[in-house]
């Protein structure tokens, strides 16, 4: 579990975290959005403990890492966005100092580092140098690292960032198995990696988070779409008392007549049904994922 409490973090006049509060739950894939310099990677480092805040807390499974920060990072796996290897290294040797490093006990190193090499599915360049490995290699090298101590949490900042399709599939099933166990977070500007991995979105925009939302339920638009062989004069006498309507391309887009309300379909399919309108389908309008995040960085939300 990842909390966050009222952060805020200012670099001499700018503010670059302001006022943030989130708390995650074990199982989630949480992903952080937003424009480069919205303030990602700084509510991470604020996680994580490498900086501190001006003000706010924050905690890693109830521990309060400005507090105690080594029983915080205990249970916390961190792979920054500028990976933390030696390149010089075999695999196995930088998994090794890694180990020792976080203190994990020399009796159980072993099994540590090879648990996470066969996760990472490393087994077979584990000899190898980091220095010889490609761009994904090295990425699943970094990964590695973070879970050597099987952490509770997990933060990622671009985990896929440079990879090619093939390596983005691998680091995404990665973190799907590893969200089995952990809570993930996850950073990015790219919409198609959180609808493919994510559950639940934070969007964030000038230091301030502005959305908060499971992401199903910000798949689904406000308004609803019907199909129906019925007259066009009944369906909008029956349903126009409870919703607005507009008729496109032959089907209807319904509305709520309360503000900041969703479409309510089975409100809808009662006064339809007592109508005797013909109901073909009627289903949520689903939303363009990269127009809203487009939006709400740019302001529009």
């Amino acid at each position: 579990m990842l909390k966050a409490d009222n952060l805020t973090r200012t670099y001499d006049t700018v503010v670059a975290v302001d006022d943030v509060s989130f708390e995650t739950s074990p199982g989630e894939i949480v992903g952080l959005l937003g424009h480069n310099g919205a303030g990602k990677t700084t509510v991470m480092k604020l996680l994580t403990g490498f900086i501190e805040p001006n003000s706010g807390n924050t905690f890693v499974d109830g521990i309060n890492v400005q507090e105690s920060p080594v029983a915080a990072r205990a249970n916390l796996g961190y792979l920054p966005e500028n990976r933390p290897l030696y390149r010089e290294l075999s695999v196995v040797d930088y998994l090794w100092f890694s180990a020792t490093a976080r203190g994990i006990p020399s009796e159980r190193r072993r099994e540590c580092v090879e648990r996470a090499v066969r996760d990472t599915d490393l087994t077979d360049r584990a000899m190898d140098n980091i220095g010889t490995l490609s761009r994904g290699f090295q990425q699943r090298v970094g990964v590695a690292q973070a879970i050597l101590h099987q952490p509770g949490a997990l933060i990622l900042d671009e985990p896929t960032n440079g990879l090619d399709p093939s390596q983005t599939q691998h680091m995404r099933e990665l973190i799907r198995d590893m969200a089995k166990e952990s809570t993930v977070m996850l950073s990015t500007h790219i919409m198609q990696e959180v609808e493919a991995i994510c559950n639940r979105v934070l969007i964030m925009r000038d230091g301030m988070i502005v959305v908060d939302e499971f992401l199903e339920n910000l798949k689904e638009g406000d308004r609803c779409w019907l199909r129906s062989g019925s007259d066009d004069a009944d369906i909008r006498t029956a349903v126009e008392p409870i919703a607005t309507v507009q008729k496109i391309d032959g089907r209807y887009l319904l509305g709520s007549r309360e503000e900041d309300s969703k479409c309510d379909i089975p409100a809808i399919v009662r006064e339809l049904v007592a109508k005797e309108i013909e109901v073909n389908s009627i289903e949520p309008e689903k939303r363009d994922l990269e127009a809203l995040f487009r939006s709400v960085s740019e302001g529009g939300i």
